[in-house]
């Protein structure tokens, strides 16, 4: 069984994790910097955002496509950043840079940055390489989740003291023993993946496991219940009634 102890105890990934989807993007525009700032005020310690790279930078939405989110059209990845940046992803908030977003931790916050878009994992390395004026975050705060192994096997690579968690919609064959060879951090589950064989199955190979989303108490319960790690929310208020 493989063990941290010292992983374990520091940093703000311990306990029951509450990490905010796209920042508090059940009252505010999601992955803006006003929704991120209002999950902090909510008492989140774990922001989760999501990335596409687009020439060079790092912006921060979900969909590959701006309608739904902003009042610009079409692929997020075709646009020019002078483009997105000029869009209202709602209540007059710009796209944010991921850089933005890393500025706004203090020493006792964490984020959880999934890699959405192709090819991202070579310019988070570099940014994160870079030290971005006004960004003091440590390895150890940060938390790199994607659908795309590749892409979080590119980035393992490139930074090993930046930690991975790879994301799942069902229960995989072998539990999580995929996980444990990419040398992951933790596994994150949807919610109905997230059964007491498979959560108990990433304990007993040394891994966290988070589940996403959980909006509702009954959710939070239930995960604690069995055993989770934590739960993203889009209400960072929200907490297990069982959690003491």
């Amino acid at each position: 069984m493989r063990r941290d102890d010292a992983d374990r105890q520091q940093g703000p990934l311990r306990e029951f994790a509450i990490f905010a989807h796209r920042g508090a993007s059940g009252y505010e525009p999601e992955n803006t910097l006003r929704s991120f700032r209002r999950a902090m005020a909510m008492g989140a310690r774990w922001l989760e955002l999501d990335v596409h790279a687009v020439s060079g930078a790092l912006v921060v939405i979900h969909d590959a496509t701006l309608e739904r989110t902003t009042n610009g059209r079409g692929y997020v990845m075709d646009q020019s950043l002078a483009y997105l940046r000029s869009l209202d992803a709602g209540k007059g908030e710009r796209i944010p840079f991921l850089e933005e977003v890393l500025a706004l931790l203090g020493p006792d916050d964490g984020l959880n940055i999934e890699l959405k878009g192709p090819a991202t994992a070579v310019p988070l390395a570099a940014l994160l390489a870079a030290s971005p004026q006004g960004v003091r975050t440590t390895p150890g705060q940060l938390l790199v989740s994607s659908f795309d192994y590749g892409e979080l096997t590119a980035l393992r690579r490139l930074r090993p003291d930046i930690r991975i968690a790879p994301l799942v919609t069902a229960v995989p064959r072998g539990y999580a023993r995929f996980a444990e060879e990419m040398g992951a951090y933790a596994v994150h589950g949807a919610l109905g993946a997230a059964t007491e064989q498979f959560i108990a199955d990433a304990h007993e190979r040394g891994l966290k496991f988070h589940a996403f989303t959980a909006n509702t108490r009954k959710d939070m319960d239930m995960l604690f219940a069995r055993g989770a790690d934590g739960a993203f929310t889009d209400y960072p208020d929200l907490r297990p009634g069982l959690c003491p």
